[in-house]
């Protein structure tokens, strides 16, 4: 790298590695870690390799494990004869995938770059293919499953104005890791040129986030749900984070009782474990509340439900007449993928703090294909409250958002084309 060179890199990394161990344990006390698999992190593997080929996927955190599975599960169905290794780095992620994965994947949490967990990891796994998703640019794995002769692919690579700036300080030395990949599919045309900058060509687009398949819902509990809740319109609010349901809930609650007074309330928050806190934030006054995580149910007083599960998002959007995206009203989270609630057909209103999807709401906004942006909160209640007034107009941005959403599956198509030829 020119600041920082590869040789200075794997320098840093190794006089970390004495240090690893208790900063991990630290993370543990702090939730961050699973403290019972903190040996995989340091690249030590809980189970045994399989016979034969395999191919290890690697999907950071959540949003990124919910967009590679449908790939993952395609994977699976047409070379059967390969292992899939997955990996994340989020014990959140690792709940999902828990759920998620397809029989046989095996699931691990990825190492430390560090040089000794990264040699540990890649001579247990021998991995034939490696896949990364988005920017998860980590060289000491990297290099050293190429030295071991596997082939690379970075898919759905989201490169950012922040990212790029950052590699630019080491450019030398992330060109020679890029160089590393046989295939490299940008989101976007701005990741695209950003890549270029680091000679990295590239051939075709892939928004596994765009792309992906509507998210489940267990079949038993969406019947329970439609029973409890009867006829009644309901609202959902999802993926809101700590200091946006202070915001958001007594204007959507406004647009409720003008429009839709029997409409029920769902708050799905982005991190459930804070449903005691999103209980709290709601305060006194708006009606009966129920919290899903300690077993309330659903009666016909019931105002607001507070849905503090995990893993549970397909569910809840498909009781959903109207879906308000969380992440969007308050600074610095970006707001959240309005996908998941387009491929089930449900319209979205979004705040305006939106940049990491812009592209996707620019257009689905633009084409009035599902979704809709609102200056503030203020804003917001009188969307709400026009779609909750016209539910024949609000099925139709629905409607429309899903025709989008379907349209999106061909990108994935081609990509698995050029995927597959990577395969052993």
């Amino acid at each position: 790298m020119a600041a920082l060179s590869l040789s200075l890199y794997r320098a840093a990394m190794t006089a970390l590695q004495p240090f690893a161990p208790g900063l991990l344990r630290s993370r543990a006390a702090k939730g961050k870690e699973d403290p019972t698999r903190l040996q995989e992190r340091l690249g030590h593997a809980s189970v045994a390799r399989p016979d034969g080929g395999l191919v290890w996927i690697h999907a950071v955190s959540v949003g990124e494990s919910q967009a590679v599975l449908p790939l993952i599960e395609r994977l699976a169905k047409a070379r059967p004869d390969l292992s899939l290794l997955v990996t994340c780095g989020t014990v959140t992620a690792a709940a999902l995938l828990a759920r998620r994965l397809p029989p046989g994947a095996i699931h691990q949490y990825a190492p430390l770059d560090t040089p000794a967990s990264a040699r540990r990891f890649l001579d247990h796994w021998r991995p034939d293919l490696v896949v990364l998703v988005e920017s998860e640019i980590w060289p000491n794995l990297i290099l050293g499953a190429k030295q071991r002769g596997a082939r690379l692919a970075l898919i759905s690579a989201r490169i950012t104005h922040k990212t790029a700036s950052g590699w630019a300080r080491m450019a030398r030395g992330i060109r020679q890791v890029l160089a590393a990949f046989d295939l490299v599919l940008p989101q976007d045309e701005l990741s695209a040129e950003r890549l270029r900058y680091f000679d990295v060509e590239t051939d075709g687009r892939l928004n596994l986030k765009l792309s992906g398949e509507p998210l489940p819902a267990d079949p038993a509990d969406l019947a329970a749900m439609k029973a409890a809740i009867g006829d009644r319109p309901v609202v959902l609010a999802a993926s809101t984070h700590a200091g946006e349901e202070a915001l958001i809930v007594t204007p959507m609650l406004t647009a409720i009782r003008s429009e839709a007074p029997a409409a029920l309330l769902i708050i799905a928050p982005r991190h459930p474990e804070r449903g005691p806190e999103v209980l709290a934030a709601l305060g006194a006054g708006h009606g009966p509340v129920a919290l899903r995580s300690r077993g309330d149910r659903i009666t016909r007083q019931t105002a607001i439900y507070v849905a503090d599960t995990l893993g549970e998002m397909g569910l809840f959007i498909r009781l959903a007449n109207v879906v308000v995206m969380g992440g969007s009203f308050v600074p610095g989270v970006g707001g959240h993928n309005p996908m998941e609630p387009a491929r089930l057909g449900a319209p979205v209103i979004s705040g305006p703090q939106v940049f990491n999807a812009a592209e996707v709401y620019e257009a689905m906004v633009e084409g009035e294909r599902g979704a809709m942006i609102v200056d503030s909160p203020k804003h917001l209640s009188m969307a709400l409250a026009g779609l909750l007034g016209a539910p024949e107009a609000a099925r139709r941005l629905g409607a429309s958002g899903q025709a989008f959403a379907e349209a999106q599956s061909a990108q994935l198509d081609a990509a698995w084309t050029r995927l597959e030829a990577l395969l052993p």
